[in-house]
């Protein structure tokens, strides 16, 4: 009784009533429950979800390029925006887990609810159709979209760097691995960023290569800046 309360309550904070209650059961079923899970209606709901990200995005911007409209669509559709959304929807009470999971607390792990999202999405695609399914995503996103960062934000550190060095025509900056140090499973890399011109060196470390190439890239970043506008 308490589940079948919940699962109205649910629907009506999706403001969208399931003709087939099945696929609703499927769509919150985590594969550690058994082989009748909701991975396939998670599969069919990444693609509906990206496609109908991207077909908003395209129609909302139509003067950026491919790889901004990436960079945008990342920044909606990725593990922690899909996991706040299913927090908005309290999406992990209504989650069958399988006993494993219960224990170690599932049902608030990121990674499942955000999956959670995404296969209830497939579940209204299989349900209605793509309109009842785009309809939907625009509802659930809708904040997101309204309030989509600035593009220069969203790119990283190495990025930045090479855009602003590529407007005044200097050289790439180039990138070499001074040091590895620890235990496979726990590596720490040291990482320099040279430029020639303007010339400029920086060092950095992290926890992975490329972790230790956006602080290096960070930093040479600040003091290009910094020297341009002198």
């Amino acid at each position: 009784m308490q589940q079948t309360a919940a699962l109205a309550a649910l629907m009506q904070r999706l403001a969208y009533d399931f003709n087939h209650p099945a696929l609703l059961d499927e769509a919150l079923t985590h594969r550690s429950v058994g082989a009748q899970n909701n991975e396939r209606l998670e599969f069919l709901g990444d693609s509906v979800l990206n496609f109908v990200i991207a077909d908003e995005l395209f129609r909302k911007f139509p003067d950026i390029n491919e790889g901004d409209l990436s960079r945008l669509r990342a920044s909606l559709v990725n593990r922690d925006s899909l996991a706040e959304i299913a927090r908005e929807l309290e999406l992990g009470a209504c989650l069958r887990l399988g006993s494993g999971e219960l224990k170690s607390g599932g049902y608030r792990r990121s990674s499942i609810i955000a999956d959670a999202v995404e296969s209830l999405l497939g579940a209204v695609y299989c349900d209605s159709g793509f309109d009842a399914c785009r309809a939907l995503v625009l509802r659930l996103f809708s904040h997101k979209l309204n309030t989509i960062p600035d593009l220069d934000s969203l790119k990283d550190a190495k990025t930045r760097l090479q855009e602003l060095l590529q407007s005044r025509r200097y050289p790439r900056p180039e990138y070499t691995v001074l040091g590895v140090s620890g235990k496979p499973h726990a590596q720490h890399f040291e990482v320099e960023c040279r430029m020639l011109e303007p010339a400029v060196v920086t060092v950095a470390e992290g926890r992975s290569r490329r972790k230790a190439e956006q602080l290096a890239a960070e930093a040479a970043f600040e003091l290009v800046t910094q020297q341009f506008q002198k």
